[in-house]
């Protein structure tokens, strides 16, 4: 009977100290834990939240840019494009014209250096075109004109029609390149107008997004920075043509300059004939 009393007895000392150590157990987990858990706070507190990634931009392409734009950043951009084309359609067209005139009027001064008379130099330029054919004419019409007339003015009258002549010929080949001056001037300031304005839209989205992430704010600076590199690319080339074609207007000019002191070489020798009554005026005219 005592044997099985303290049996009874053990027992119930067995369970007790299993359930303490289990106690233990669970108690000392929660409390590393809760320890464990403030010291990983501030990692989680200071980091920047995740942000989805299908609320960032997915193409940032000049195209996807573009096509992510403000409409005024669009209409920048696209203003910008159109004044581009124009520029280089400007270069083609004045390269092939002042090509072709200042090799006419190259020819011209060659043939008038040679000639001994107008008359003779008009000859030579009967079949061609170009200022310097016109400058030609003209001395030659004036001539005609003042066969009965004294050679005091002859000479004055000449120079007037031949400077008109030259005026003429000089804002014809110009014209067009006021516009090169425009884009090279104004393009800039557009691209700028466009950056300033998309700018101000990323601000904006900063403001209602609640947040300062750069992946989010980056997107829409690089939209609006678009803008004023499209307003470089058109006004570089434009700014650099313009004085390209100003020189070689200017050399035009000169060519020209060249070709009027000779044909007045010319009309200077036909007077000196004309003095020495070894011919009549009005024949240097023909």
């Amino acid at each position: 009977m005592r044997q099985i009393t303290h049996e009874r007895v053990d027992q119930p000392i067995w369970s007790v100290v299993l359930s303490a150590v289990a106690t233990f157990m669970a108690t000392g987990g929660a409390l590393a834990q809760d320890i464990a858990a403030p010291a990983a706070e501030p990692a989680v507190t200071g980091a920047t939240p995740a942000i989805s990634a299908g609320l960032l931009p997915q193409d940032l392409s000049p195209w996807g840019m573009f096509l992510n734009a403000d409409i005024v950043v669009k209409a920048v951009i696209v203003g910008l494009a159109f004044a581009s084309l124009i520029t280089w359609t400007v270069w083609l067209a004045k390269t092939l014209e002042l090509y072709g005139a200042k090799r006419r009027a190259r020819v011209g001064v060659r043939a008038l250096r040679q000639a001994r008379m107008l008359a003779e130099a008009g000859r030579d330029m009967r079949n061609t075109r170009g200022t310097v054919a016109k400058l030609v004419t003209a001395a030659g019409d004036e001539l005609g004109m003042s066969a009965d007339l004294p050679g005091d003015g002859l000479k004055e009258r000449i120079v007037w029609r031949l400077e008109r002549i030259e005026a003429a010929a000089a804002r014809t080949i110009a014209r067009g390149t006021g516009v090169l001056a425009t884009i090279g001037a104004t393009a800039p300031f557009i691209g700028l107008f466009g950056t300033v304005w998309g700018i101000m839209n990323s601000f904006i989205g900063i403001s209602k997004a609640h947040t300062t992430n750069l992946a989010v704010v980056a997107p829409g600076i690089a939209e609006a920075l678009l803008a004023t590199a499209f307003g470089l690319a058109a006004a570089i080339p434009a700014v650099v043509i313009y004085n390209v074609f100003a020189r070689s207007i200017g050399g035009y000019r000169a060519t020209l300059a060249d070709a009027s002191a000779e044909v007045m070489r010319l009309v200077s020798r036909d007077l000196d004939r004309h003095r020495s009554q070894k011919f009549p005026l009005a024949q240097a005219a023909e």
